[in-house]
C-alpha cells in the first residue's frame, strides 16, 4: 500500500504516503463481500488509521513471521490456501507468496521474489499496484459490475 518509504521528521514521528486509488480499490473489494487483512512487519499509528478509513479490521504489525498470521487468517474465515489472494513486495513475502491461490508483486518488488509471483503488476508499490490486482481480480471473479462506478474512497 505503500511506496516502502519510511519518513521521519526530528521528533520521530513517521509519514507514509498512500495512493488514494489503492485506497478506492479496496473499499470495492469490501462492497464486493471481500475480506482485506494487512500484515507488515513495521509498526507505524498511521497504519492503522489509514486502515480504519478503508475498512480493513484485520490489522497485523510488527509480524516477523507472516505465515503464522496467515495461518489464523484461514481458520479465522475458514479459508484454505486457494481462497486467498496475497500481494507482497520481499523476502519476507516469499513463503505467502508461494501459498496463496492468487499472488501479486508490484513493479518495483525485490527481484528475487518476482518468479514466485503468479503476476506482476505494471505499477510501483505505493503508486497504484494494488489498485491494478484488485482491478485484476474483479474483473476476473466477475464481480467488476457490481462495484465499478461507485466512489467510495
Amino acid at each position: 500500500m505503500t511506496d516502502g518509504s519510511i519518513i521521519l521528521d526530528n521528533e520521530g514521528n513517521e509519514f507514509k504516503r498512500f495512493h488514494v486509488r489503492d485506497g478506492h480499490g479496496i473499499k470495492m473489494l469490501g462492497r464486493a463481500g471481500i475480506q482485506t487483512a494487512l500484515i507488515t512487519g513495521r509498526i507505524s499509528k498511521v497504519v492503522d488509521l489509514r486502515a480504519k478509513e478503508l475498512g480493513i479490521t484485520d490489522v497485523y504489525q510488527r509480524v516477523f513471521k507472516k505465515s503464522e498470521v496467515y495461518e489464523k487468517l484461514l481458520e479465522k474465515y475458514g479459508c484454505r490456501d486457494e481462497n486467498i489472494a496475497f500481494m507482497g513486495d520481499d523476502i519476507v513475502d516469499q513463503e505467502l507468496l508461494k501459498r496463496s491461490g492468487l499472488t501479486a508483486v508490484p513493479f518495483d518488488a525485490e527481484e528475487d521474489v518476482k518468479e514466485f509471483a503468479d503476476l506482476v503488476m505494471t505499477k510501483k508499490g505505493g503508486r497504484g499496484a494494488v489498485r491494478e490486482f484488485i482491478n485484476f481480480i474483479l474483473k476476473h471473479s466477475g464481480l467488476w459490475k457490481t462495484v465499478s462506478g461507485e466512489s467510495l474512497a
